[in-house]
């Protein structure tokens, strides 16, 4: 009887918020009717489609077509400073948007989403996940931060961190140069634009240990790639690279 009442109350209680409190989509404008729906609908995530087809084996870079997965041009001329990368899905249409609207319109809490939905592709990919000591994110400058009012990587390395049972390292890998975006940079200039733009502040705790790397958008590599070179410098026995999108 107690158990019937208050889910009566919960469903009055829920009514009302949608009568006088209602909410929508941020990316479709769509009534959130469920209490699980928050700033987007459950159509809108179901939108965001994993990646399927063919892949590089080392970088995890995205191949066109239903080839076998295989190593890249790159990858065979010279193997980056981390041993294994993989993304969830490509950086476009409903995932690209639901990540504009976590980096540049402040909505936070859409970090433990992502961390869901990089799990329930990857949750189970041993190739990460084996034996990995701790849980890195790419960290921010200090006035980036500040600026976005927090750091879209380590909210979701939480997440991640959380899930897995693995202890999240913060503080220890931290940006030193407040470099331009690299967004609007081409490939060379990506590389120049990062190096030397990371440093490992206290290297005892990732000494020996296999580090699981999180950013949010992979795309040429660059940032991640000089991450990786900076905590191997540091004494990291292995580094592994987990994103949310790939452009």
């Amino acid at each position: 009887m107690i158990s019937f009442l208050r889910h009566k109350v919960s469903s009055i209680a829920k009514l009302a918020e949608l009568i006088f409190f209602p909410s929508f989509c941020e990316l479709c404008s769509s009534l959130l009717e469920s209490s699980e729906e928050r700033v987007i609908c459950r159509s809108c995530w179901e939108k965001m489609i994993p990646f399927s087809l063919s892949l590089c084996l080392c970088c995890g870079r995205f191949f066109e077509g239903s080839a076998e997965p295989h190593l890249c041009q790159d990858c065979l001329e010279k193997r980056p400073h981390f041993t294994y990368h993989r993304s969830y899905g490509r950086y476009r249409g409903k995932l690209k948007d639901a990540i504009l609207l976590f980096k540049y319109r402040r909505f936070q809490v859409l970090g433990k989403d992502f961390a869901r939905l990089i799990f329930r592709r990857l949750g189970k990919d041993e190739n990460i996940w084996w034996k990995a000591d701790v849980i890195i994110p790419v960290p921010l400058h200090p006035k980036r931060k500040k600026k976005r009012g927090f750091n879209q990587a380590q909210v979701i390395a939480a997440g991640l961190a959380r899930v897995k049972g693995i202890e999240l390292e913060e503080g220890v890998l931290v940006k030193i140069k407040n470099v331009l975006p690299q967004t609007f940079l081409e490939i060379e200039e990506r590389k120049k634009n990062v190096s030397g733009a990371f440093r490992v502040v206290d290297k005892g705790r990732i000494k020996g240990k296999t580090v699981i790397l999180v950013d949010d958008v992979y795309t040429t590599g660059s940032t991640v790639e000089e991450c990786s070179l900076v905590l191997k410098e540091a004494g990291a026995r292995e580094v592994r690279a987990l994103t949310l999108a790939q452009a």
